[in-house]
């Protein structure tokens, strides 16, 4: 049991750091997608929705201190999605057909939150590339929220379509031998 805790110790540590690579790229390129979610949504993949939640606080306080003071202000919106990562993770959502509904699902909340927090907070300027689209919106009449919103739910979607099909594909790759570790059992042979 003590071996499974140091595991899912070190996946949590692992999937923080993806978040925070992930993040600091898309910043410093200006891409307009986050790449902040990753770690969150594999963590949730692979050990449920609380340990997607954890992941998520972490990366945006460590992002926060070190390289974009604004995550720690989306700090909930990383959570929502690791919950409900975690959540659509146990069921069929993220199969087959099911995909682009299933992302659907699990980006509609964590936009509403962000685009709150986005329009109310920073009047819909933040450190991401899609600031600019928000402004661009913004200036042709649409009032602020409305333009964050739809500015997120694009962005937010893409970003995580493109988390969701990494988190499965090396969910998929996860061997038996590890699985059964993070179980708590003795895995035969060696890892």
């Amino acid at each position: 049991m003590k071996r499974a805790g140091t595991v899912k110790i070190t996946v949590t540590a692992f999937c923080v750091a993806i978040n925070i690579v992930g993040a600091y790229l898309a910043l410093i390129l200006r891409l307009p997608i986050y790449l902040d979610s990753v770690g969150t949504i594999l963590n949730a993949a692979v050990l449920g929705p609380v340990y997607g939640m954890i992941t998520a606080c972490l990366s945006s306080v460590f992002s926060g201190i070190t390289s974009d003071v604004y995550a720690l202000y989306f700090m909930p919106d990383g959570m929502i999605t690791g919950l409900i990562a975690g959540l659509l993770f146990r069921t069929k959502w993220f199969q087959k057909w099911r995909l682009p509904f299933g992302v659907l699902f699990l980006a509609v909340p964590g936009t509403i939150i962000s685009s709150c927090i986005a329009a109310y907070l920073f009047g819909g300027v933040t450190s991401s590339g899609s600031s600019m689209l928000v402004q661009v919106l913004h200036h042709i009449g649409l009032n602020m929220v409305v333009s964050v919103f739809v500015v997120q739910m694009l962005t937010d979607y893409v970003d995580r379509l493109v988390s969701v099909v990494i988190a499965r594909t090396v969910q998929s790759h996860l061997g038996s031998r590890f699985t059964t570790l993070l179980k708590g059992k003795k895995p035969n042979g060696a890892l």
